[in-house]
């Protein structure tokens, strides 16, 4: 996980530090929007930009200035998070075929997952299991008959094979499978992080990473693999020093809260 994150060097600038790209949120869930590029700044990456309707747009600006709204040129994209694909608008869903279609890293959420299914743009989908069971449904695939961790480890490899992309599959222990490979346990963090809002986070953390990975070279399938798993430990180990602070046995903490201690848990990670 170390070699996936470092620090910004002397001769860095926005741009070569990773720019993502979040296409997530709605006026029926703007709050999304908000906590994922909230997390995306605070994982460290050298811009965001915001794509949107008017109420998250708005939202976003005025909790995180610094972000750019509208279209422009990206090294990885978040799609899908608190959007519904029921009531997705047809320019929507050809504006996200597009990104679909490119060449660009997209990390695929929640929304946008029933659009995953013939991409060619290099995939991380990140399902939780209701979701990953409706995209197996969608590749011709049977649901996931057990939830003990081997079975969803081999669900999560057969669904990555058949989608030609990777799968972050979200829970107590999250696993990452990738088409080529063996699939990756990450977890469990803390209890307290199955709360609202705190799979948007994990969305803008993954970008943050892909798009830094993404400045430096190509990312491939693999890649895609091992910065998924360590995102998913970074936003595990932010989930714990935020309920840390309550106490020895941890307490309440929000999306927001665990936001708040990624630049922590960076630095732990520096360190």
């Amino acid at each position: 996980m170390s070699g996936l994150i470092s620090a910004p060097r002397a001769g860095d600038d926005k741009y070569s530090r990773g720019v993502v790209g979040l296409r997530t949120g709605s006026d029926a869930y703007p709050g999304a929007a908000v906590l994922g590029v909230e997390a995306a700044w605070r994982t460290g990456v050298g811009m965001v930009r915001y794509v949107g309707p008017g109420r998250p747009s708005g939202l976003v600006l005025q909790r995180r200035p610094e972000t750019v709204l509208g279209e422009g040129r990206v090294q990885a994209w978040v799609i899908g998070s608190g959007t519904d694909a029921a009531d997705r608008p047809a320019a929507e869903t050809a504006a996200l075929r597009g990104i679909l279609s490119g060449s660009v890293p997209v990390v695929v959420d929640a929304g946008a997952l029933d659009l995953a299914p013939g991409a060619t743009a290099p995939l991380l989908v990140t399902p939780h299991a209701r979701e990953h069971d409706a995209l197996r449904e969608r590749l011709g695939l049977a649901p996931v008959a057990a939830s003990d961790d081997d079975a969803r480890a081999a669900a999560a490899a057969e669904t990555a094979r058949v989608l030609g992309g990777t799968v972050l599959l979200k829970g107590s222990v999250t696993i990452l499978a990738s088409p080529v490979g063996d699939p990756v346990r990450v977890g469990p963090a803390t209890p307290w992080l199955a709360t609202a809002g705190t799979g948007d986070v994990l969305g803008g953390v993954l970008g943050a990473l892909v798009a830094g990975a993404a400045a430096a070279g190509p990312v491939a399938a693999a890649d895609l693999r091992d910065l998924g798993a360590a995102g998913a430990r970074l936003h595990g180990r932010a989930a714990q020093l935020a309920a840390e602070v309550l106490g020895p046995r941890g307490g309440p903490i929000t999306a927001l809260d665990v936001a708040a201690a990624l630049p922590r848990a960076v630095a732990e990670l520096l360190e």
